[in-house]
């Protein structure tokens, strides 16, 4: 029988709990894409129902999210070096998650699920209070045109799913190349009553891959920004 916690929050009246998706969405994938997903998805994808770390992982140990993960450089990259420390890492490209799961595997990473799909929906909708020890969000969409504002993933509901996810003292770490992305993080945040924002250096376990190596291939300035939990 699967555990509920207590504390995952009423979904408004006919809305059904999100399931665990497939990760192998039938269409335009590769052969190996295809292989990989049917292969090795399974052994790291959470049970379904509302998120019990202690279940997904089979431990009780500090809970990290890290959403947009790509093709995972990061995600594998932390659970490396924080072996004390769990990781969830979500994207909704397959591809990308296809060769985390190759290269975890590859690696041995025991303290790494992978989920598909949209971060917002398994915040709204799975992820119990106060359970996550962080979150980090890497070279997120920038959504440059102020027409597509509203869909930058750091705005005011976004921000309030986080800190009914966040433990207390947790934070968010944000990374982009976009010095406008950076400073509508700053101006969020300060809008938030349960956040507080500064720059932080770069945290030495993060592999320079990627969106962050295509920004400094480019000559744009990398800002890491740390979002801190308060009240």
């Amino acid at each position: 029988m699967s555990q509920t916690p207590e504390n995952l929050p009423d979904l408004p009246e006919g809305v059904v709990p999100a399931r665990v998706r497939s990760f192998v969405r039938r269409g335009r994938f590769s052969d190996l894409t295809r292989e990989r997903m049917d292969v090795l998805a399974p052994t790291r994808a959470l049970p379904e129902g509302p998120l019990v770390p202690s279940v997904a992982f089979g431990r009780t140990a500090p809970l990290v999210l890290e959403i947009g993960c790509g093709h995972g450089h990061a995600a594998i990259a932390y659970a490396r070096t924080h072996p004390e420390h769990d990781v969830l890492a979500m994207d909704v490209h397959v591809p990308g998650l296809a060769r985390m799961l190759a290269r975890a595997d590859e690696l041995e990473v025991p303290n790494l699920r992978v989920e598909t799909g949209d971060a917002v929906v398994l915040l709204e909708t799975r992820v119990p209070d106060a359970s996550l020890h962080a979150v980090h969000l890497f070279f997120p969409d920038p959504w440059p045109k102020k027409k597509h504002a509203k869909r930058r993933f750091v705005k005011a509901s976004n921000l309030d799913l986080l800190a009914r996810a966040l433990e207390p003292g947790g934070h968010v770490l944000v990374a982009t190349d976009k010095d406008h992305y950076a400073e509508h993080v700053l101006e969020q945040v300060a809008n938030h009553p349960r956040f507080e924002a500064h720059r932080t250096e770069r945290p030495s376990w993060r592999p320079t891959e990627g969106f962050e190596a295509k920004g400094l291939a480019a000559g744009r300035t990398i800002t890491d920004l740390r979002l801190d939990l308060i009240g």
